[in-house]
């Protein structure tokens, strides 16, 4: 019974692996997109709220995110010069995507 609880114990324990959502921006290469993130910060003197966007290359393996997509990524160990982030989910299709997916069917 011990075993069980150890189990539950252990899948319900959080990652210590950062998390962000963004947009994707770019798909050009073969397996890997290129996610912007909005960051919010306040300025440290004046207190008002900023944005500041930076872009992340994450690993697509399957190749399934399009422009436009709000994904979730990962960080992951070093994949190469400039990836350290795995694309874990898409949260939101984009509808331009949808588009260009029926004109390509038909």
């Amino acid at each position: 019974m011990s075993e069980a609880v150890q189990t539950g114990t252990e899948a319900a324990a959080p990652s210590r692996r950062n998390e962000k959502v963004g947009q994707v921006v770019s798909t050009k290469m073969q397996k890997t997109i290129v996610v912007e993130v909005e960051m919010r910060k306040a300025h440290p003197k004046y207190k008002r709220v900023m944005k500041t966007n930076k872009k992340f290359y994450a690993h697509d393996e399957q190749n399934t995110a399009r422009v436009g997509d709000m994904v979730r990524i990962r960080e992951t160990r070093p994949l190469s010069k400039l990836k350290r982030w795995n694309l874990e989910e898409i949260v939101r299709r984009s509808a331009l995507a949808q588009v260009e997916a029926a004109v390509a069917e038909n």
